[in-house]
């Protein structure tokens, strides 16, 4: 791989044709200041059993990959892709992360207002911007269903566009669907 994280035009015609049926469970702790961790559970199909892709992620540390059962290798991530070979039919991968804030507008941005204090994140996921958030395909033709859990601090709202699954957990957690 080549450490790159831009997306050729060939790449992305590649992946659109190897893979479907996307469903993605993303979980976000947001508690801390210095980065936050991401994990992602993805279960997709390849129409190509035996082939080998790539999905998009850039973070500071990867600290777990896990796909159909099986570790990936350390040198499998780049700091911007991680190399996915052997696929099945049906596939799982899991994928767990400290992701890093911006404060550029890209990926999670990260703001402590001067005047109040209070502390605002946001993340319009532009796009090839949501693997700076989570391991993900990341191109617009390639669709998914999505789950998000966030872990936010007491006091925070989360808000999204769609509904959450229904009222916060103990700890804080918000199920978003």
């Amino acid at each position: 791989m080549s450490g790159r994280n831009n997306l050729t035009l060939e790449e992305a015609r590649g992946r659109a044709e190897l893979l479907a049926d996307l469903r993605y469970r993303v979980e976000l702790d947001l508690t801390e200041a210095a980065d936050f961790r991401s994990r992602t559970v993805l279960r997709f199909a390849s129409r190509e059993p035996g082939a080998e892709t790539f999905v998009d992620l850039t973070a500071p540390r990867l600290e777990r990959a896990e796909l159909n059962g099986r570790p990936l290798p350390g040198d499998a991530f780049d700091g911007h892709r991680l190399r996915l070979l052997g696929l099945e039919e049906e596939n799982e991968l899991v994928v767990e992360a400290r992701c890093a804030f911006h404060r550029t507008e890209l990926g999670m941005h990260r703001f402590v207002d001067p005047v109040d204090g209070g502390v605002y994140l946001h993340t319009d996921f532009e796009p090839f911007d949501a693997h700076r958030v989570f391991a993900c395909f990341d191109q617009p033709d390639l669709k998914g269903v999505f789950e998000f859990t966030v872990l936010a601090e007491p006091g925070w709202e989360v808000v999204a566009n769609t509904r959450p699954a229904g009222p916060p957990a103990a700890d804080g957690r918000k199920v978003l669907r």
